[in-house]
């Protein structure tokens, strides 16, 4: 407000108020005297603020990052940047920021597998007869998920196992052999992923295919 007084003081807080006005109060510190919906500029710390309805807080509105030009708002009390294509690709980042149409589809298709990881595509039937022997446990190293189809027969205690960790175990049983016609017979379709082991533990192994 500008008070009554000499020509020369009013001009002078004229000035004031103007610049006040046009710098948008900037400084280290808050102005002295505020009022409802005010910009101030924190030169201290680059962040644009405006004061609340209420007259009775600072809201950070954006960061001025004068270096490089730039202004960044605040959502929700957070600064918000812009991060490189690369960082969304690798999604580990936990800064809030601007993301482009470009970028996110980057970052799916970074992210996510493609349909040449699935089982079946970019696969083959392999025929394991004549290389697989019972009781030796098998890795799977392709790199992707294969799918193992065996058939075996004329033994006792025929299970089918896979591990997740070593070609010791600990063994999970994926099928057990069952009496058909006065002879034990066993037959198992099962997935196997990177990495995990498999194998029968008895019995004469009649069928044993792979997708990989």
């Amino acid at each position: 407000d500008i008070a009554n007084q000499k020509a020369s003081n009013a001009r002078a807080d004229i000035n004031n108020a103007l610049k006040a006005l046009a710098t948008l109060s900037s400084g280290t510190t808050a102005p002295p005297n505020t009022y409802a919906n005010m910009l101030w500029y924190d030169t201290g710390n680059n962040i644009l603020k405006m004061r609340s309805k209420a007259d009775d807080a600072w809201i950070n509105v954006g960061y001025i990052d004068q270096s490089n030009n730039e202004f960044k708002p605040y959502v929700g009390g957070t600064q918000v940047d812009t991060q490189s294509t690369a960082t969304w690709e690798a999604g580990t980042s936990t800064t809030e920021s601007l993301v482009s149409p470009a970028k996110v589809k980057a970052a799916i298709e970074a992210l996510v597998p493609s349909s040449d990881e699935g089982i079946g595509v970019g696969q083959t039937w392999v025929d394991g007869l004549a290389s697989r022997v019972v009781g030796t446990p098998y890795q799977n190293t392709t790199g992707k998920p294969i799918f193992v189809v065996i058939y075996t027969g004329a033994g006792s205690g025929s299970d089918v196992e896979v591990s997740e960790t070593s070609s010791t175990g600990p063994w999970k049983s994926v099928s057990r052999g069952q009496t058909i016609d006065s002879a034990e017979r066993n037959f198992a379709c099962f997935i196997v992923p990177e990495g995990h082991y498999y194998r029968v533990t008895a019995g004469t192994i009649r069928n044993w295919s792979e997708l990989r």
